[in-house]
Parts: C-alpha cells; structure tokens; sequence
C-alpha cells in the first residue's frame, strides 16, 4: 500500500475519480435546505462536507505537514481551517470548486487507500441523511475497510476499536479479526468503525455494543 507504488497510484486514483464525479453528479439536484443538512460527520453539514473533500483534493504531502504545523498539530483544527477555507459563499460556488478539483492525484502523507477511504465515509456522510443511495465497487469497500481496521486511531483510523472484534461482510469475501462476532454489510461495517452510528442498525453480533 505504499505511496510511491505507481501500480497502486493508477489503480486508486480511476477509484476516487468516479466516486468524486458521482458525488457531483448527486450535489447537483440538492437545495439549499439540503446542503445545510446535517451530515453524519459530528457537526458538520452536508456543504462542510463538501468544503472538506475540495481541502482534501488540494491537500500535497508538504501542504498537508505545513498546515498541521500552522493549527498547532491539531488534526480537527486543521480539518476546520480547511472547511473554512473552500467553504463557498453559496453551495453552487463550493459546488464548483468540487468540479474543478475532482481529477487531482495530489494526497497527504498517507496510504494512498486512505483516498478511497475519504470517498466512500465522506460520500455516505453527505448522502445517508439525504436519503440518497450509492452502490459503491465493493472492491473499494473492502479496501477501505481494511485500511481503517489495521490503522490506529491516532492516525484516523479504528484499530484499537476492533481489536476485540472480528468483524465478517455478508456480501462480501472478508473477515477482519478473532473476538467478538459482528456481521454486516462490509460498507455498514467500515461506516460503524469510523463512527457512524446509523451503520450499527445494519450490524449483527456480540460484538456490536463495543462499536456503540
């Protein structure tokens, strides 16, 4: 999963790509109202959202070390300088800046599959409270979930959270772990380790109070 791999770069980024032109494509019939909506990510609305995915196209290696320093090595003030930075005076301004950024490769210091990572929760965070639905390729669940289960959460993800836990997809080929059972959808799954916790209605298991 390294960053340099130019193997895993060309099979990412056709990944986030189409994943960012279908988030476009469902920002466009929203109203104003619906871009205030309440997203899943905790206190912010869908247009925040959508703020933080245009920060996040922009957001280069050095970029990304720079404004860390600059929010005192604050990972949630950091996200906030960037929702308030491409954060538009109108939905169809931030709309716009969407647009103009989908087709970018530049990333932060991470696992490129983190890219795919940000796609996918952020696309369900702007579009489950909309009642919207999305068939994500379940590769890239899969991938994401992964990702996320194996990284500590110091650096955004859930290890320590499932490490008690052995989390199984129903519709897919993947079982994560050797505690306590927790069966579901694999996007339900990756959704409740990440915090979410609307996912944890799809989830089965004993294990599933651990994720609450």
């Amino acid at each position: 999963m390294g960053m340099g791999n130019p193997e895993r770069a060309r099979d990412v980024w056709p990944i986030v790509h189409a994943e960012r032109a279908a988030l476009i494509h469902d920002l466009e019939s929203l109203d104003d109202k619906q871009w205030e909506q309440p997203s899943l990510c905790e206190e912010w609305t869908v247009h925040d959202v959508v703020a933080h995915l245009v920060d996040s196209a922009r957001t280069t290696r050095v970029g990304f070390v720079v404004g860390l320093a600059r929010a005192r090595f604050d990972f949630h003030r950091q996200n906030a300088h960037g929702v308030a930075r491409e954060h538009g005076a109108s939905p169809l301004e931030t709309l716009a800046r969407l647009r103009r950024v989908a087709a970018r490769t530049s990333t932060p210091p991470a696992p490129l599959d983190s890219r795919i990572v940000e796609a996918v929760v952020h696309g369900e965070d702007i579009r489950r409270p909309l009642g919207l639905t999305r068939f994500y390729p379940r590769d890239a669940v899969v991938r994401a979930l992964r990702l996320q289960a194996h990284t500590p959460a110091s650096f955004g993800g859930a290890k320590e959270l499932v490490a008690p836990l052995r989390l199984t997809a129903t519709d897919a080929d993947v079982s994560i772990g050797d505690g306590l059972e927790v069966t579901g959808p694999a996007l339900s799954l990756l959704l409740a380790i990440m915090g979410r916790r609307v996912a944890l209605n799809d989830l089965d298991g004993q294990g599933v109070g651990a994720l609450k």
